[in-house]
């Protein structure tokens, strides 16, 4: 297995697209993995993007992600049920195999303390050789969802490559 990841993090958002308002929840999410594979045994490039809420252009740069071999996707925004939520409608047809337990566990654990958790329509999958994992837009969703893919993040980039750690 390749010891470098690639690492792309996508904010879906037409106001932080157009310049509105600084892009706080992708900021804080390249913060975050950057810190977890500080501590890691992998070297990792994290490229960061902003892009309206368009199923175009997302699934364009879903598609380049696919054919780039990006090891690890990551979105933040577009996971509710406006309108303008397309991610995980998107990202839906690009999977070749849900991971349905985390966002489970995460809507069940966090649903609890705030019931508004549980409108979170958020996927993780595997599409061709990328993780892909849909986050919520604000800054506190970001923190706890963070808090429990980093739990299995290291062993399922294991599972996939087929290394058995066991």
């Amino acid at each position: 297995m390749n010891k470098f990841l690639r690492i792309w993090v996508i904010t879906l958002s037409d106001r932080a697209s157009k310049g509105v308002y600084k892009d706080k929840s992708g900021e804080l999410l390249k913060k975050l993995l950057k810190n977890f594979f500080e501590d890691s045994m992998w070297d990792f490039e994290i490229k960061k993007f902003i892009i309206s809420d368009d199923k175009i252009i997302f699934a364009k740069k879903l598609e380049d992600a696919k054919n780039q071999n990006i090891n690890l996707l990551f979105t933040t925004g577009g996971t509710g049920i406006s309108k303008k939520d397309i991610t995980i409608d998107v990202v839906k047809t690009f999977l070749d195999k849900e991971i349905n337990g985390i966002m489970e566990m995460i809507r069940f654990k966090y649903g609890q303390i705030n019931p508004k958790a549980m409108l979170s329509r958020s996927v993780a999958g595997i599409m061709k050789n990328t993780q892909v994992y849909c986050l919520p837009g604000s800054q506190k969703a970001v923190e706890e969802y963070m808090n429990e893919i980093f739990k299995i993040l290291e062993h399922s980039i294991f599972m996939q490559n087929d290394i058995d750690v066991h």
